[in-house]
C-alpha cells in the first residue's frame, strides 16, 4: 500500500468519526445492547476487530457486553475499534483478564498486535 493511500484512508477515518460524533451516532445505545447504527460495519455499543491492519471494511470479531472476552486466532496486526458509547473503555490484554494495555476510548480504533494478546477487557464507567 503506497504512502498516499494510507494518508487517505486515515484522512477519511478521521471526516468520518468527526460527521459520526457530530450526529451522535457514537453515542446511541449503551455497551450490552445492539444497534442499528453503525460506523465501519461495527454496530452502535460494540467492540471491534478488523481482518487486517488497514481492513475497514468487515469486522471478523464484535463484542457487547462488559467483562472480559478470549479472543483465538489473531495474529499480527489487526484494527481493534471501540464503538462504544462515551464512558465505555476497552482493553487489550496478554493474560485473561489482566496484563492489560491502557484503556482505549469510545471511538478510538486503530492497528494492534494482537499476536501476544489472549482477551479483552470492556469496561464500563
Amino acid at each position: 500500500m503506497t504512502r498516499t493511500s494510507t494518508r487517505t484512508k486515515l484522512a477519511a477515518l478521521a471526516a468520518t468519526a468527526v460527521m459520526a460524533l457530530g450526529t451522535g451516532v457514537l453515542a446511541a445505545s449503551p455497551a450490552s445492547a445492539k444497534a442499528a447504527d453503525s460506523s465501519f460495519g461495527c454496530e452502535s455499543g460494540a467492540v471491534c476487530i478488523y481482518a487486517g491492519e488497514w481492513d475497514w471494511s468487515n469486522p471478523t470479531n464484535a463484542y457487547y457486553s462488559a467483562g472480559v472476552h478470549r479472543i483465538y486466532g489473531k495474529e499480527g496486526r489487526h484494527i481493534v475499534y471501540n464503538n462504544q458509547t462515551p464512558g465505555w473503555t476497552v482493553r487489550l490484554c496478554t493474560g485473561i483478564g489482566t496484563g492489560c494495555g491502557p484503556k482505549m476510548k469510545a471511538g478510538d480504533g486503530w492497528p494492534e498486535n494482537l499476536s501476544p494478546i489472549n482477551s479483552l477487557k470492556i469496561e464500563r464507567p
